[in-house]
């Protein structure tokens, strides 16, 4: 009951305060500071004023208050554990289905990378450069190969 007609007394004044602007012939600041007079007592109309106040000195209200603080702590907690994992149990297994090696046409050589050992494959066997000279472009050389190029 207090909280409403201290919001009703405080929309009074700042119509009064307003109604004095306008009679400064500043009516843009005027009809600004009616707007925010009108906020409290619409505030009052709706009963939101009285709600907040039962709200306020509720303990089931703050004890909901609690419990939302608590479900919010969870979901970040949760969160928090995801993203160190690498997300959701779906998301982990298309990664590791991504990171496996793709299927290879038969005939292609071994990657370069030695995958192939930790298969159990014999990694291909390097070849040696003809010259001295040729030694810069051998590498260039088996990679364009290797890519059929």
């Amino acid at each position: 009951m207090i909280a409403e007609t201290v919001c009703s007394a405080v929309a009074a004044a700042g119509l009064g305060i307003a109604v004095v602007t306008a009679y400064r012939k500043r009516y843009l600041t005027a009809t600004r500071i009616a707007a925010y007079a009108l906020v409290p007592l619409g505030l009052v109309m709706t009963g939101v004023v009285e709600w907040l106040a039962d709200t306020a000195f509720s303990p089931v209200a703050w004890a909901g208050f609690g419990v939302l603080g608590l479900s919010w702590l969870l979901f970040a907690t949760t969160r928090t554990v995801e993203r160190r994992r690498g997300g959701t149990r779906k998301e982990r297994k298309a990664a590791r289905e991504a990171a496996a090696p793709a299927a290879t046409a038969p005939g292609a050589s071994a990657p370069a990378l030695g995958q192939a050992s930790s298969r159990g494959q014999s990694p291909a066997p390097r070849q040696k450069p003809a010259a001295q000279g040729d030694d810069d472009f051998s590498d260039i050389e088996a990679i364009l190969k290797k890519h059929g190029i």
